[in-house]
């Protein structure tokens, strides 16, 4: 009789410790993938804050050109907006509308041999360059912490515990798959 009581309890603490190791499990996912969200919002907020500074060099030389800063401005206020924030799929829609201006800001610096040679220009687009490179890192982090979420909160045991504010995660996917293929080419 003393060793079922043993036994009993044994099994008890086990179920009990497999269980808090699942629900942590969760825990612990859930905020990656908040942290990865936060690491994209930082990158598209460093790289919306480098936009002014192009502005202003460019527009040292183009001054006529008034339709296109307004359209990046427009576009970069857009794409860090509270809306744009909500979800991956509206910061993908707006990112989808700034690299829209951005390839047409860029039209515009091609047809000024002077400003291609201007090291401030340079300075910026080479960070503005390294921060896309940054956006696009993050989006892999934060997809690869979804899909792992996702994958988890479906099978079982953890399911029993998705009711528990565990919610599947939207992609960060590119808003227009026709943008890849419209790659803005360098040219020197």
């Amino acid at each position: 009789m003393d060793y079922t009581i043993w036994i009993i309890v044994g099994v008890v603490v086990l179920i009990g410790l497999w269980l808090w190791g699942t629900y942590n499990g969760l825990v612990t996912l859930n905020e990656r993938v908040e942290e990865a969200w936060s690491d994209i919002t930082i990158q598209l907020k460093r790289r919306a804050d480098l936009i002014p500074n192009i502005i202003e060099t460019v527009k040292g030389y183009a001054k006529h050109e008034k339709e296109v800063f307004e359209g990046v401005t427009a576009a970069r206020a857009a794409s860090i907006s509270p809306e744009a924030m909500k979800s991956p799929k509206a910061a993908a829609k707006a990112d989808a509308g700034f690299a829209g201006a951005m390839k047409s800001l860029f039209a515009v610096a091609e047809a000024y041999p002077q400003l291609q040679a201007n090291q401030q220009f340079l300075g910026l687009q080479s960070e503005l360059s390294d921060t896309e490179d940054k956006i696009m890192a993050a989006r892999r982090f934060y997809n690869a912490g979804a899909r792992e979420l996702n994958i988890k909160i479906k099978q079982f045991p953890q399911v029993l515990f998705a009711g528990l504010g565990f919610k599947q995660r939207e992609y960060f996917e590119v808003a227009d798959a026709a943008a890849i293929q419209d790659a803005p080419q360098v040219k020197f």
